[in-house]
């Protein structure tokens, strides 16, 4: 099996979002790959459904990641392993809210998504206060919220940045 302890099918719904679609897999900087992977659906869902579609989605992936995380730890016995990185899509996502929130009075455009990428990118690494709290959690939980407030940290730093520039 490629996945250590894995005994479950490679199509098993819990493996495809745990790893947001083997993304989660890549052998360097599997965190980053699953913030890169998300970008395209953001981009999709602002697009087609506006800020309230990114909300509800946001919404949906925080509670399947709650489950998928859950069934991935107790089938392989680790806790919060890199390869999850369905966290790191709600916390992208919740990063690019602001986004979603322009697109009115601005166009989409690769530049937002980009501010967006490296905001959430640097508070999911570095892991200031609040983010270490829910980090040292070894659950599901754990795995799932350390992401969702970064998400919000750096959803603030681009809001701060368009008051700015707009």
């Amino acid at each position: 099996m490629f996945i250590e302890k894995w005994s479950k099918s490679p199509l098993h719904p819990a493996l495809l979002l745990a790893t947001w679609f083997y993304s989660g897999l890549a052998p360097k900087a599997p965190g980053t790959m699953g913030s890169l992977a998300a970008l395209p659906f953001a981009w999709v869902i602002i697009d087609r459904f506006g800020p309230l579609g990114l909300s509800a989605a946001i919404i949906i992936v925080f509670f399947v990641g709650l489950w998928a995380s859950k069934v991935y730890m107790t089938e392989t016995g680790k806790t919060d392993p890199g390869e999850i990185v369905i966290d790191e899509v709600a916390g992208q996502w919740i990063a690019c809210l602001p986004i979603a929130a322009m697109t009115s009075t601005i166009p989409l455009s690769l530049g937002p998504f980009v501010l967006a990428f490296a905001a959430f990118r640097v508070f999911d690494i570095y892991k200031p206060w609040p983010i270490k709290i829910f980090d040292q959690r070894h659950d599901a939980y754990g795995v799932m919220m350390d992401d969702v407030i970064a998400g919000f940290f750096a959803a603030i730093i681009l809001i701060g940045f368009y008051s700015y520039v707009l």
